[in-house]
């Protein structure tokens, strides 16, 4: 049950700044939201529609606030064999599906796989997602008049400066009317939202996709289902931690995982795409003020009356002022700082994110930019603890028992190391393998120490293990078997 207090804080703590940010967020998601629908191969109210009502659905039940949800360029290009192959309604109902799958990926804590994403990986990703939003931009800065470069060099001007007069109004909103009314009234040359494609006229309506309800549809719509509900979730995640870090407040991924799966569930029956969180609009959103969920639902209520209501005037908005936006966005969402750190933090990190940049612009796929670095980041850090690895060994002075002090982390990657240590051709009467200061992660690890009893018994010297830590020495217990039955003719049971 709500109570007062959160429903103060998660709704009304901030409504002036919350309601001006949301203004500015839904005049940016046109653009955006119809540039998608044209990537996925769709009519423009197929994006916009998905826009408002993930907005909104997410404003309600997302787990991060202030973030701000909607068609995507990274969903948007994962459907495009779907609708080409299959058709609309085929994208409808695996936007169901994908809505389906998100909300079971909730219950089942999905959202701690993050745990794994390294702080290179996510510099990388917001990198990358930087240089693809001014990518996004290029096609309006090309072929056209000279007028526009000098619309959009006013938008950032009027962006960066207004602040210094004040800050009671987001500075980006104010560039878009200002260069709307001299757009209209100039009669200038540029291309405007109209011109990007029709805008609907009509509220969204409930319908039922109309796909044959069998097991050949759930083959054909499964697979893409499957990917667009992993892009959605990464991306989704992943802005969330941007937008904690932005706002210094914490989120509840769980929730959002749910919510996101609930906000496409809904919006396949409203005749929308799947989509997910959009970074550029959420720095769009907190840069202008928004703190709330208010903010999001705003997004969301305005986009829909913008696009329903007031779709005239709406269209005659210039491209360049969004374009003015955007390029804001980008610039404030690369991360500078990760260019001056690249030679003062360690060389693996540098490499993690800059791999992460190259396939994510290379492919302007995020999921396999992501994938490569924590890949990347994983062997770098095995590599890293495979090192606090050392051998220490003393001989008794009668010359019979030698007593070898293991210290590190003994898992697949050091293995190969712990077996090198020994001298296995020495002769000896007793063997004692002191691993106080060791600790023995996995059945490779256990499979090494194995190997290194059953050696030392073959040349024929007895052995004792000492010093096993009570986590080890139950792994020990449980999968070694250098003291089982048969043990004797193996020399590496794992």
């Amino acid at each position: 049950m709500i109570s007062m207090s959160s429903l103060r804080r998660e709704w009304l703590s901030n409504p002036r700044a919350d309601i001006l940010a949301g203004i500015v967020v839904a005049l940016a998601l046109i653009p955006e939201a119809i540039g998608f629908s044209i990537i996925a191969g769709v009519d423009p109210k197929v994006g916009l529609y998905a826009s408002f009502s993930i907005a909104v659905i997410i404003a309600l039940v997302g787990g991060r606030p202030a973030m701000v949800s909607a068609a995507t360029a990274a969903v948007a290009v994962v459907v495009v064999p779907l609708v080409r192959d299959h058709g609309l309604p085929y994208l409808f109902a695996a936007t169901i599906l994908m809505g389906i799958i998100q909300i079971i990926a909730g219950f089942l804590r999905l959202d701690l796989l993050m745990q794994y994403v390294s702080r290179s990986v996510m510099t990388g990703f917001v990198n990358a997602l930087a240089i693809l939003i001014f990518m996004a931009q290029l096609p309006q800065l090309i072929d056209v008049t000279w007028i526009t470069y000098v619309m959009v060099a006013a938008g950032l001007a009027i962006i960066y400066l207004f602040p210094r007069v004040t800050r009671a109004v987001p500075s980006p909103l104010v560039a878009i009317i200002i260069l709307t009314t001299v757009s209209i009234y100039g009669g200038l040359d540029v291309n405007t939202v109209g011109d990007m494609g029709q805008l609907p006229s009509a509220l969204p309506s409930f319908l039922i996709p109309d796909v044959p309800l069998t097991l050949e549809t759930l083959r054909i719509i499964l697979p893409y289902s499957l990917t667009m509900a992993a892009v959605g979730l990464l991306e989704s995640l992943l802005t969330a931690q941007i937008v904690n870090d932005l706002t210094d407040t914490p989120s509840n991924k769980r929730r959002e995982c749910k919510g996101q799966g609930i906000a496409n569930f809904v919006t396949g029956f409203l005749g929308g795409m799947g989509g997910c969180a959009m970074i550029g609009q959420s720095v769009i959103n907190v840069k202008s003020g928004g703190r709330t969920r208010l903010s999001t639902l705003t997004a969301g209520v305005v986009l829909l009356i913008l696009i329903v209501v007031l779709g005239p005037l709406v269209s005659q908005i210039p491209m360049p002022a969004l374009v003015a936006v955007m390029v804001m966005v980008s610039i404030g969402t690369f991360s500078w700082r990760s260019i001056r750190d690249l030679k003062r933090l360690p060389w693996q990190s540098s490499v993690v994110m800059l791999v992460t940049v190259v396939v994510v612009v290379w492919t302007h796929d995020l999921a396999r930019g992501v994938l490569a670095g924590v890949i990347l980041s994983g062997l770098f850090f095995a590599g890293k603890v495979r090192r606090l690895f050392t051998v220490e060994s003393s001989l008794s002075e009668d010359g019979r028992t030698r007593t070898y002090r293991i210290s590190g982390q003994v898992f697949f990657a050091s293995s190969e190391r712990f077996l090198e240590a020994f001298d296995f051709r020495e002769v000896l009467d007793r063997v004692v393998i002191d691993v106080s200061g060791a600790h023995f992660w996995d059945i490779t690890a256990v499979g090494s120490l194995d190997a290194a009893i059953l050696k030392f018994r073959r040349e024929g010297a007895s052995v004792e293990v000492t010093g096993l830590n009570e986590a080890s020495a139950a792994m020990v217990s449980r999968f070694a078997t250098h003291d089982k039955s048969g043990a004797s003719g193996q020399t590496a049971a794992h």
